[in-house]
């Protein structure tokens, strides 16, 4: 029952998280609730271990009394060494869940800026019919199932058979914990919203503006970000280059797809680091700041489109931005 609270804490908090990452926002544990769970499973681990040393000692104390003919010590100490080898076993497959429960406490605590960063965001792109884009998945809503117990009531029954099912069953939860707290570190890696150039100057915005080779009024589908020639330009988040190459007005131009229907584009190269097919990381070096297309001046035009259409990369970039102290 110990061990069901702590797993259904952890269930209950990747599964609002996966709820609220389908709305366009995702809540996560603090950092302190992290290292609480990881005190909280610790604890467990030194119950479970408490339990086999008793069982295993009524065990003893029952077929070894005080007064053991001769003939039978050979038998009883082989059963001894036999239990205290099970009991090895058993304290070997629990020391592992250690250090998995700690660095799925890092994970987490990793991940607790979505808290204050995701809050009240658009929702996820959708498809056509209104559903929202996601691997198939279904069936009934079942509460999860508790782990047999570590021990029975009756003494003597808590033996080490028992106790392995429980590890394994243990062993099983965490590692879909593990799963769904990849699955969330890979969803946040794929959001375009970090600084696609560093220590670049803001030259225009998103929206209409007056266009600066006819003074006319039309429409700027992205935003400019000046620097330096040959100055790096980075992947705003990770994902699958799906063009690079020339496109008119643009110049030279890389386009990454970053999955949920959202692509990035970055344009006015001098110089392409990546081609059609590969897979980038967030941050990672794929062309150098130019003039190329139609251009005024050596700079960056990044474009977000979701499913096919420009939207304001400023909504995504504020999920990054450092907080400014008021």
């Amino acid at each position: 029952m110990f061990f069901f609270l702590l797993m259904k804490q952890f269930f209950s908090f990747f599964g609002d998280a996966r709820g609220r990452l389908s709305n366009g926002s995702v809540r996560f544990v603090t950092h302190r609730s992290a290292v609480a769970m990881a005190g909280t499973a610790a604890v467990l681990f030194s119950v479970i271990a408490l339990a086999v040393g008793v069982a295993i000692g009524m065990h003893l104390s029952s077929s070894m009394p005080g007064t053991t003919p001769a003939d039978d010590r050979g038998a009883h100490r082989a059963t001894r060494d036999y239990v205290v080898g099970e009991i090895g076993k058993l304290n070997a497959s629990v020391a592992q869940f250690e250090p998995r429960i700690a660095s799925l406490a890092r994970q987490i605590g990793e991940l607790r800026h979505l808290q204050s960063r995701l809050g009240e965001k658009k929702a996820a792109p959708r498809k056509a019919g209104g559903e929202i884009d996601r691997d198939g998945e279904g069936g009934p809503l079942l509460p999860p199932r508790n782990c047999p117990p570590a021990a029975s009531a009756q003494p003597g029954q808590a033996d080490a058979t028992r106790m392995q099912a429980q590890i394994d069953c243990i062993g099983s939860l965490l590692t879909v914990l593990e799963r769904e707290a990849v699955a969330h570190a890979n969803a946040w890696a794929s959001i375009p919203g970090r600084a696609p150039i560093d220590g670049a100057r803001f030259t225009s915005s998103f929206g209409n503006r007056m266009d600066p080779f006819n003074s006319r009024l039309g429409f700027h589908s992205g935003i400019d970000l000046a620097a330096p020639t040959g100055t790096p330009i980075l992947a705003t988040a990770g994902g699958r280059v799906i063009y690079a190459g020339e496109k008119s007005g643009y110049g030279h131009v890389v386009e990454i797809d970053h999955g949920n229907g959202l692509v990035t584009r970055y344009a006015h190269a001098s110089r392409l680091a990546v081609r059609e097919g590969d897979l980038v990381l967030p941050r990672q070096h794929i062309a150098d700041v130019g003039s190329t297309g139609r251009s005024t001046g050596p700079h960056l035009h990044m474009e977000v489109l979701e499913n096919g259409s420009p939207i304001n990369p400023a909504a995504y970039m504020a999920l990054f931005a450092e907080p400014v102290d008021g």
